[in-house]
């Protein structure tokens, strides 16, 4: 078995806090992810994870103008530069504190950097294989100037659009204007007139004016005009940065927690500590929309180039949202777990991974898109365990709420929910390979409960075991259940036998995790003590053992009054799995390593580090004797006190417990992690841990895959086939050298938009689904996108309906089963399906309104009284679009067609 598994995504999690950056082109969202940096492709509905990680969080990244350089800084200002591209990390720089504004200039030549209140300027270093005229740079970072002026931390850098001057938004209630490199009669210029912090400052289109929003919700617009005599409108001082209008934003009590400025279309996006956020457009002051996206603050917004496309983050639910405010639609919508992951499974296609949470929710993540698709929120208590039936559309999930439920992954649905006699908190959950059998375990009953996954009733109750039921697993046949327990020792059953006794393997500690090998012939256990124990099914003899204490054993908590080798609480797995060739096994605790191991020899084969963010307790082997103080160790004391903002300070959750909110955290969150799983197919595994849901992989590698072209396809040879399969088609015969689908393909891989339209228009409707048909699943993305933009832009619209409809019904389930990857299509035909019975709603209600008309004029009523029994031959014969005042032409300009 292969075993160089190497981190390749980061799921679960999309939004910790820091801000967030759309690439130039405006499809790419980068999002911070505690130390690392997810990148969302809004355009193909994928995200990847780069390789590089912090030693803290992140708190500031920004882009190059260029979108090939990404500057990260985290909360200690150590910085990483990085080649987003080619995802290789070019240089590490410190800046000696905390950065709290991070801004590159448009020209790219420089990139602003707040300092808490000081302004540094450096010069932007250059990417690798750009032209340096021969020159290698030794030290990438060069200061250009250090600028001091501001008394409070800055929290807002903007450039110009020449990158000449900057503006700069601070907590000391200024906005300061500065220059790049001095320049003559230019003196730095202090904007002051807000009462409470300023949030962010901005330039306009042309740079005549300046905006500024401040936390209180005031918004001023500065120009440089001279005061004028109100009787004479003649200058009587010179020319300065004044006030000429202010506007409130006027959200009751409600702070601007951040804010966004689209200067080629005035638009300006505000976010409030309320949860609302409101779009306004400039210098009118119109309020467009004041809406609410997210359940809790909204951290930061920011727009994309174009101004079409939103993106909020919010730290406390951990929520990432892209919004297209012209459709009022979501283009991304995504949210991780609330509480820490108790849970996870891949399906048996290796397609998705399910994990569930204290929270009570349950997802469902695509591995090949890396979102989640769906979300359950039935159960009403943490969920402890997940499992799926052997077919892999069908999901189990035991949770704390006394209910096991069955979940369809068609139709998402809770099918069946599976109750104890009295109330029991469940704990453990197997399920039969058959799926008609399933078996849970509580920690308030000694019992295995069995109820049938057919009628929803419970078939037995298992006894013997003198403690509370940790971890139950079945055998690939079905034959055997492996329970352990709390009172030291594991059980084999026979559900299906005659019997139900078992005889008890006993072992020297409490069992935390069991696991059946692939086939079923062997049983492994983890132990409180460390152990890792291996049974032979047949004859119930140890075959093995792996003592992993010091394997397992993780860093050190700052609150930990002994070292991190004598700490017994990271000394044992949580979780263990087996390999899909059963030659290796998986197991992980409570602790930053996961650890290998092989069965036969008991040698660890590797170990895995989960992280390395000393954000997170237990990361640390040694800690720093200078963060002790007399008070207690530093990590967990505020520091801050009366100079942190207020609404930070204030605690608004409420008394008594409430699912969703866990009150004030007053610890660290410390790095574990709760479940394992490897992949059906043995080239992947993913572990559950506080830091989201990471995927190592063995296919990490970027491999460059271009289009299959070869040097006869051509546009003539193109034109050539449709031709030719033209004529075959009106000669009724079959000619295999020159078909429509033939002539498709070419067409695509040429990838020329005006011959995929010829050839598109070029296949008769009768033909339409038998081409369909036969299309490689490989082009049905590409076609299914480019009949949606079809649809929109055609008038064709029962020619594109048929395109559509076969391929939805020769294709249904790929798209259904890839829904993940195809989201970006799915919903481009989604929206032209509802233009085009928009339209058609349009048009029908216009011809019978006119219809109407028509029947209710003065001279139609006449004919219609005198007329009696040949009424509809007066109507067609008698009656001309002249007699009621519309002549011809006028007519057929009015009776509108989508043909």
């Amino acid at each position: 078995m292969k075993t160089n598994f190497k981190f390749s995504n980061l799921l679960g999690t999309v939004y910790r806090k820091g801000n967030l950056v759309f690439t130039p082109d405006g499809t790419t969202l980068l999002s911070p992810v505690g130390n690392q940096v997810s990148v969302f492709d809004l355009a193909n509905n994928t995200s990847h994870t780069l390789p590089f990680a912090h030693r803290t969080n992140i708190d500031r990244l920004d882009l190059s103008p260029r979108g090939n350089l990404l500057l990260s800084i985290d909360e200690n200002g150590r910085a990483i530069l990085t080649h987003l591209h080619r995802r290789i990390v070019i240089h590490h720089f410190s800046f000696k504190g905390r950065v709290s504004a991070l801004k590159f200039s448009p020209s790219g030549r420089h990139f602003a950097v707040a300092v808490e209140r000081r302004l540094q300027l450096w010069h932007t270093p250059s990417a690798p294989g750009a032209d340096n005229n021969g020159e290698i740079e030794f030290a990438p970072f060069v200061l250009h100037r250090d600028l001091a002026g501001h008394f409070d931390t800055i929290q807002h850098i903007e450039w110009s659009s020449d990158s000449r001057f900057l503006l700069t938004a601070s907590k000391d209630l200024t906005a300061r204007v500065w220059s790049t490199d001095p320049e003559e009669g230019f003196e730095p210029t202090t904007l002051a007139g807000h009462r409470q912090g300023v949030k962010a400052a901005y330039f306009t289109a042309d740079q005549e004016a300046i905006y500024t929003v401040s936390q209180d919700g005031a918004l001023f617009r500065w120009e440089y005009v001279a005061k004028k005599d109100a009787d004479t409108m003649e200058d009587i001082s010179e020319a300065r940065w004044r006030i000429v209008k202010k506007d409130f934003f006027m959200q009751n009590d409600a702070k601007v927690n951040c804010a966004a400025f689209h200067a080629p279309t005035n638009l300006l996006i505000v976010g409030f500590s309320n949860g609302l956020f409101g779009l306004y457009d400039l210098p009118e002051f119109n309020m467009i929309h004041l809406l609410s996206v997210s359940q809790s603050n909204i951290d930061y917004v920011t727009v994309n180039k174009s101004g079409e496309w939103l993106a909020f983050g919010s730290s406390k639910h951990g929520q990432l949202l892209v919004w297209e405010w012209q459709s009022e639609s979501y283009i991304l919508k995504q949210q991780g777990h609330l509480d820490s992951m108790n849970s996870l499974v891949y399906s048996p296609d290796g397609q998705k991974i399910v994990t569930t949470a204290d929270d009570g929710k349950v997802k469902v993540w695509d591995v090949k898109s890396g979102f989640c698709i769906v979300t359950f929120t039935e159960h009403t208590s943490g969920v402890t365990a997940c499992q799926f039936a052997k077919k892999g559309s069908v999901l189990f999930t035991a949770s704390l709420d006394g209910s096991i439920r069955a979940w369809d992954l068609i139709r998402y649905r809770n099918f069946r929910t599976f109750t104890a006699p009295s109330r029991l908190s469940f704990s453990s959950l197997a399920v039969d390979p058959s799926g008609e059998v399933i078996c849970a375990g509580s920690p308030d009953s000694f019992d295995i409960h069995v109820w049938s996954v057919q009628t929803g009733q419970l078939l037995d109750q298992l006894s013997g075991h003198e403690g509370p039921v940790s971890s139950l697993d079945f055998a690939s046949d079905g034959n055997h259940l492996v329970s352990g327990s709390w009172d030291h020792t594991v059980r084999l059953w026979s559900i299906f036998g005659r019997t139900q006794t078992s005889e008890p393997l006993q072992l020297m500690s409490d069992i935390l995790s069991v696991a059946f090998r692939p086939d079923g012939k062997q049983v492994a256990a983890s132990t409180l003590d460390g152990q890792l124990t291996f049974w032979s099914v047949s004859d119930a003899v140890q075959e093995g053992g792996v003592d992993g204490r010091r394997d397992i054993s993780g860093g050190r908590k700052v609150t930990d009054r002994q070292t991190a080798a004598n700490a017994a609480g990271t000394k044992f797995f949580n979780c263990i799995t087996y390999s899909a060739d059963g030659s290796c096994i998986l197991a992980a605790g409570n602790s930053k390593f996961i650890c290998l191991y092989d069965v036969t020899t008991g040698s660890m084969v590797k170990k895995y580090t989960v992280s390395v963010n000393t954000s997170l307790d237990g990361t640390q082997e040694i800690l720093n004797s200078r963060d002790l103080t007399e008070a207690g160790p530093r990590g967990i004391i505020d520091e801050t006190g009366e100079a942190s903002d207020h609404e930070a300070r204030v605690d608004r959750s409420l008394p008594g417990a409430k699912r969703g909110d866990a009150g004030t955290r007053t610890t660290r969150p410390e790095v574990r992690v709760t479940s394992v799983d490897f992949s059906p197919t043995g080239r992947a595994f993913c572990a559950a841990s506080t830091e989201g849901l990471l995927i190592y992989s063995l296919d990490t590698e970027f491999l460059f895959d271009p289009y299959d072209l070869d040097i006869d396809i051509t546009p003539s040879t193109i034109l050539a086939t449709l031709e030719g399969a033209k004529k075959a088609h009106a000669a009724g015969t079959v000619d295999d050298d020159n078909t429509f689908l033939k002539a498709l393909i070419m067409a695509f891989r040429l990838n020329e938009a005006k011959l995929i339209h010829a050839v598109h228009e070029g296949v008769p409707p009768s033909d339409i689904a038998l081409l369909v048909r036969a299309v490689p699943t490989v082009y049905l993305p590409r076609l299914l996108r480019f009949i949606a933009h079809a649809a929109e832009d055609t008038p064709h619209l029962e020619f594109n309906l048929l395109w559509i409809e076969a391929l939805l019904s020769s294709h249904g389930r790929y798209f259904k089963d890839n829904s993940g990857t195809f989201a970006t299509e799915l919903r481009a035909v989604q929206r032209a399906l509802d233009d085009i019975r928009e339209n058609l709603k349009r048009l029908a209600e216009k011809n019978f309104y006119d219809l109407n008309y028509l029947l209710t004029t003065p001279a139609l009523a006449e004919k219609m009284n005198s007329s009696g029994a040949s009424l509809m031959a007066n109507v067609n014969d008698d009656v001309s679009p002249a007699a009621n005042g519309v002549t011809a032409e006028e007519e057929e300009t009015e009776w509108i067609g989508l043909e």
